[in-house]
């Protein structure tokens, strides 16, 4: 047969099966067979995978990359960057560049990433067209968008909704409960379900109650409690409880659905359970820092937790992070994302900013950035749940692949089939694989620490394959940064609306 790429003597996983000794037949960037000794005609490159399993490209369907928004505090109105990064030195997150150079070393393929629309932008339009020319020919992988909507006015959710999906493919927006530049009333949520359910968009959902917070953070200060230890003293799980709670009740009333974004407690773990067990349309993410950290790491050193501060928090008691590997398991949690929203650690602008106000050498952890790197670490982190027995190797594909790929409309992604885009993970013979114990100096990212240091890995992709061509082999990225392509997507291929009601009230 005439292939360009055959990957030979592999253990094939999919979300529902696993085929030994089966190789994958490659032609201008798809699938086209997978079956035992497929012939190949002579110049067809081969791939020995020597036994190995092969799993579809990670698909990361929540990481924040040139954001250049956040650069600065309290910014109200999106920079204009015209491609470029204003003030690149005092950036202090990752580009497209450096985040999707750091993806494929980790065996992602494709990322989502968010154009963010600030509280006084009038327009998503222009956002969209901004973050476009900050991508362009800038990444490694193939990669597509979400929408953060934080001023949704008459004009956005009923004009440019329709143009952002028809136009530009993008059938997903973010949503933040908390945050005072992002944050929304429950009455402007409910505005933008009521356009999504109309145009299949899928609303994604930040849920922590705001003013909870607010409150607790003040009271702490009163008391001195400002160690970065106690970012997750202000949030305790009820806080996202609620909040979860609250968002399931407002998409229950609009009939649309929503994915709760990087759950990380075990009470809002059970109102998401208890809202699939009444066939509601409500999806759940989690992350791997809720899954393998614990609220100890933001103890460390009189600052050095700063590294671990995320939102919301990782949590203090180990259930917590049961109920995670316990949720994913059951399905509860549909996908797993890295949300890498990394700050550099030894910078003025990153996590040292927790520093400017006092209180010293604890610092304030209200001012101190939030968000951890993790976009590399994601699969092979996940990967070792296989390996130890936590989930199945089918279980591993459903939730960093697969069900990314339904969610967000990527039809040709998350599977090994015919007709499927060529993104493989090549991972090493497991008796041929020399554990290490992680550092940072190993990963490709642009961020000065791993929040996984020290964390001992027991396999990592040996190729990372992008449409047929390999990107990443045994510890180098040997892709091209203009390589990724920009996806266009579809609705969500999951249950949506059910035309089910809580009133007369129809839309």
């Amino acid at each position: 047969m005439d292939f360009d790429l055959v990957v030979r003597n592999g253990t094939v996983v999919t979300a529902s099966d696993i085929w030994e000794s089966c190789d994958i037949g490659v032609k201008n960037g798809t699938i086209v067979a997978v079956g035992p000794r497929l012939p190949a005609a002579p110049g067809a490159q081969e791939i020995n995978a020597e036994g190995a399993f092969i799993t579809p490209g990670g698909v990361d369907a929540h990481v924040h990359l040139s954001q250049a928004a956040t650069v600065g505090v309290d910014i109200d109105h999106s920079i204009v960057t015209n491609g470029v990064i204003p003030d690149h030195e005092n950036f202090v997150g990752d580009t497209f560049d450096t985040g999707t150079r750091s993806a494929v070393a980790g065996g992602t393929t494709t990322v989502i990433t968010f154009a963010s629309q600030m509280k006084k932008d009038e327009s998503i339009i222009a956002v969209i067209e901004d973050y476009h020319k900050l991508a362009k020919d800038q990444s490694y992988c193939d990669y597509a968008f979400h929408v953060i909507i934080t001023n949704p006015t008459p004009q956005i959710v009923e004009d440019e909704f329709p143009r952002m999906v028809d136009e530009y493919g993008i059938t997903s927006v973010k949503l933040y409960m908390t945050y005072k530049p992002l944050r929304l009333l429950d009455y402007q949520i409910l505005d933008v379900m009521y356009s999504a359910r109309k145009l299949g968009i899928t609303t994604m959902v930040h849920a922590e109650n705001a003013d909870v917070i607010d409150w607790m953070t003040q009271h702490l200060e009163q008391k001195l409690m400002t160690h970065p230890y106690h970012h997750g003293t202000s949030r305790p799980p009820i806080v996202e409880a609620e909040a979860t709670n609250r968002a399931i009740c407002l998409a229950e009333l609009m009939d649309t659905p929503i994915l709760l974004v990087h759950i990380s407690g075990g009470p809002a773990t059970k109102h998401i359970r208890d809202a699939q067990t009444r066939l509601l349309p409500i999806y759940g993410e989690t992350c791997p820092q809720y899954m393998f950290l614990l609220a100890d790491s933001m103890r460390k050193g009189d600052f050095e937790g700063a590294k671990c501060i995320c939102s919301p928090p990782i949590r203090e008691d180990k259930s917590d992070q049961d109920a995670m590997w316990a949720g994913v398991k059951n399905g509860t949690f549909t996908i797993v994302s890295s949300d890498h929203a990394p700050s550099k650690f030894n910078h003025p602008n990153g996590k040292q900013r927790g520093l400017k106000d006092g209180n010293l050498p604890y610092g304030k952890f209200r001012l101190i950035p939030n968000g951890l790197p993790g976009v590399e670490t994601r699969v092979p982190l996940l990967f070792s749940g296989v390996l130890s027995g936590r989930i199945s190797p089918q279980k591993f594909v459903e939730v960093t692949s697969t069900n990314p790929a339904k969610l967000y409309g990527l039809k040709k992604k998350g599977s090994i089939a015919p007709g499927f885009d060529a993104d493989l993970v090549i991972w090493y013979p497991q008796t041929k694989f020399q554990p290490f114990k992680l550092a940072n100096e190993m990963l490709h990212h642009a961020v000065d620490y791993t929040p996984f240091e020290g964390i001992e890995f027991k396999n990592w992709p040996r190729y990372t394959i992008i449409r047929g061509k390999v990107v990443f082999s045994h510890g180098e990225v040997v892709g091209e940064m203009e390589y990724g392509q920009y996806i266009r997507r579809e609705k969500s291929l999951l249950p949506g609306p059910r035309d089910v009601w809580l009133s007369e009230w129809r839309p």
